[in-house]
C-alpha cells in the first residue's frame, strides 16, 4: 500500500528582494516527504507579482537541479510529491494546480480523496467548466475561485470545505498569503513550524526537521490556517461537529518513524504496537527479525517483550529504483532478492519469528517466508504488527479492491498455509489501538473494521463511533 501525496509550503516575511530560499526549503522539505509520493513533484514560487514553478515526473532527485532552483525567486511558495493511481500518470496531472481567475492567482497542493468528486465534477461540467486533469484539487480550485469572487479567501474556505466529503490536506497559495487546511475528520497528517524568517506547513514534521524548522502544532480537524506575508498567523476552527477519524496505518506503515504526528512519535507506536504484538501472539522461537524497513521498530518491541533475541535475517538493497526490468515473468523472484535478500547465518537452523507491518495481497508475504526457509531456517512464525486488512481504502491510500485482499476470502489459517508460514498471528484492533495511543474514537481503523467515517455508498458508516467500535472489539475478542 502507497499514500498518494506529500505537501508542503514555505512562507518568508516579506523579503527584500524575493530570493530563491523558498524553493530551496521546499526542495528539502519535499526530499524528506518523497515516501510519501515518487511518481511525479512540483513546486510554485510566488513573488508579489508573478508565480514560478517547476514540475515533473519521477523523484524530487530527478526533477530539480541547482540551476533550477535558483531562477524560482519569491517569498512564498508550495510543493508536492505524489504516487499517481493508475492511469493518471502523466504530467498533467503533476501538483501544484495552479489557477488564474479574475481576482489572482491561485496555486493548490493536495494530499487526500474526495469521496463526492464525481457528483462535484458533474455539477461544475454542467457550469461550463473545462477539466484539464484528474485532479481533486482541480475540483478544490474551481470551486475556491467561485467562492472567491466574492467573499474573501477564509470565508471561501469555509463555504469550500461544506461541500468536500472524504480527506484533505491542503496548502493554497492564494495572492500571496499561506493557507493551510486540514480536512474535518483529521484523517490525513499536517502540521506547522517556526523556520527562520517565516513559517513552513508539510504533512510531517521530519519535513521541518529537514529544514531547521521547529514543530509547533499539528493542525486540528477542520482548521484553517492563514499565514500572512507581514508575519500574521491566523486560526480559524470550524465548526462542523465531526469527529476525528486519525489514519491509524500512517503509525502502522506510511509515515517516517522520526515524524511526530498528532502528539504521538511514529518510532514509538511502532514499538508499543510490538510489545503488544508479543503480548497478543507470542511464539516459540530463537530469534525475531524484522521485513525492513518498516517492520523493524515493531520486531524490537516484540523481541523485547517476548524476551527473544533481535537478529536481522532479511537486507533490504536501499539503492534500488522505483522500478527495474524483468525480461521474463519467471524472474519474480530475483525481483524480489533484488529488493530484499537473507542473511543465511542469521537464520540457518533456527525457528524466527518475522515481523511484518502488514499483510495485503499476500504475494509479497509468501515470497519472503520461502527466502526465508530456503535460507535453512527450521519455522517461520509470521507476527503481524496491524489487525487482517479486510476493507478498501477511500480516503486517499492506494489499496487494492476486496477482491484483491486475502483477508477477505480466507480464514487466519487459510492465510497461514497460503504464505507457507508455520503459524501467523495478527494484532487485534482493540491491541493497535491501545498500542498507538489514541482513543479508539479518534482513529479511522475502516480497513480493519469496515466501518468507515464518511458516508460511502454500499459501505457502513458510523455515526455513533464509540458504539459501533465498541460492537466491533467485542465481536474480535468473541471470535
Amino acid at each position: 500500500m502507497k499514500e498518494e501525496c506529500g505537501v508542503a509550503g514555505v512562507i518568508i516575511h516579506d523579503p527584500a528582494p524575493p530570493t530563491n530560499i523558498v524553493a530551496f526549503k521546499l526542495y528539502y522539505a519535499l526530499y524528506a516527504l518523497q515516501h510519501r509520493g515518487q511518481d511525479s513533484t512540483g513546486i510554485v514560487v510566488f513573488d508579489g507579482s508573478k508565480s514560478r514553478s517547476i514540475k515533473s515526473m519521477g523523484l524530487v532527485s530527478e526533477a530539480y537541479s541547482r540551476d533550477k532552483l535558483q531562477d524560482i525567486v519569491g517569498y512564498v511558495g508550495i510543493g508536492h510529491v505524489r504516487n499517481a493511481t493508475y492511469g493518471t500518470q502523466t504530467i498533467e496531472n503533476c501538483q501544484p494546480f495552479v489557477l488564474n481567475f479574475k481576482g489572482g492567482v491561485i496555486a493548490i497542493a493536495h494530499n487526500g480523496n474526495l469521496v463526492n468528486s464525481a457528483n462535484l465534477k458533474d455539477e461544475l461540467e454542467s457550469e461550463g467548466r473545462i477539466f484539464t486533469t484528474a485532479l481533486d484539487a482541480e475540483i478544490i480550485g474551481l470551486l475556491l475561485v467561485k467562492e472567491l469572487l466574492h467573499l474573501d479567501p477564509a470565508d471561501a474556505l469555509k463555504n469550500v470545505m461544506k461541500r468536500l466529503i472524504g480527506s484533505y490536506a491542503l496548502i493554497i497559495m492564494i495572492n500571496g498569503d499561506l493557507y493551510a487546511v486540514r480536512d474535518t475528520i483529521g484523517n490525513k497528517p499536517i502540521c506547522y513550524g517556526e523556520i527562520e524568517g517565516g513559517y513552513a506547513v508539510v504533512s510531517e514534521s521530519v519535513a521541518l526537521d529537514t529544514i531547521n524548522g521547529i514543530l509547533v502544532r499539528d493542525l486540528k480537524p477542520g482548521e484553517i490556517m492563514i499565514f500572512k506575508k507581514t508575519g500574521e498567523v491566523e486560526s480559524i476552527l470550524t465548526a462542523t461537529g465531526d469527529a476525528a477519524a486519525h489514519c491509524v496505518f500512517e503509525y502502522i506503515y506510511l509515515a517516517r518513524p522520526d515524524s511526530i504526528i498528532d502528539g504521538q512519535l511514529v518510532y514509538s507506536a511502532r514499538e508499543r504496537i510490538g510489545k503488544q504484538l508479543a503480548l497478543e501472539q507470542p511464539a516459540d522461537a530463537d530469534i525475531v527479525s524484522p521485513v525492513p524497513d518498516s517492520g523493524i521498530a515493531a520486531a524490537i518491541g516484540y523481541s523485547r517483550e517476548s524476551k527473544i533475541e533481535y537478529i536481522e535475517g532479511l537486507m533490504k538493497n536501499r539503492y534500488i529504483g522505483r522500478t527495474f526490468i524483468l525480461p521474463h515473468q519467471d524472474m519474480r523472484e530475483m525481483a524480489v532478492r533484488l529488493k530484499m535478500n537473507t542473511i543465511n547465518e542469521n537464520l540457518k537452523n533456527r525457528s524466527v519469528v518475522i515481523v511484518d507491518d502488514s499483510v495485503v495481497r499476500g504475494t509479497t508475504s509468501r515470497r519472503i517466508v520461502d527466502m526465508i526457509k530456503k535460507a535453512g531456517a527450521k519455522e517461520v512464525h509470521l507476527r503481524v504488527a496491524s489487525p487482517p486488512i479486510v476493507g478498501p481504502c477511500y480516503l486517499g491510500i492506494d489499496m487494492p479492491t476486496r477482491a484483491e485482499l486475502i483477508a477477505t476470502h480466507k480464514t487466519k489459517e487459510g492465510i497461514c498455509a497460503a504464505l507457507n508460514a508455520d503459524t501467523i498471528g495478527y494484532l487485534s484492533v482493540d491491541g493497535l489501538v491501545k498500542a498507538v495511543g489514541i482513543d479508539k474514537s479518534k482513529l479511522c481503523l475502516a480497513c480493519a473494521t469496515e466501518i468507515y467515517p464518511v458516508s460511502i455508498p454500499g459501505e457502513k458508516c458510523y455515526c455513533d463511533k464509540q458504539s459501533k467500535m465498541d460492537d466491533f472489539v467485542q465481536e474480535e475478542k468473541e471470535e
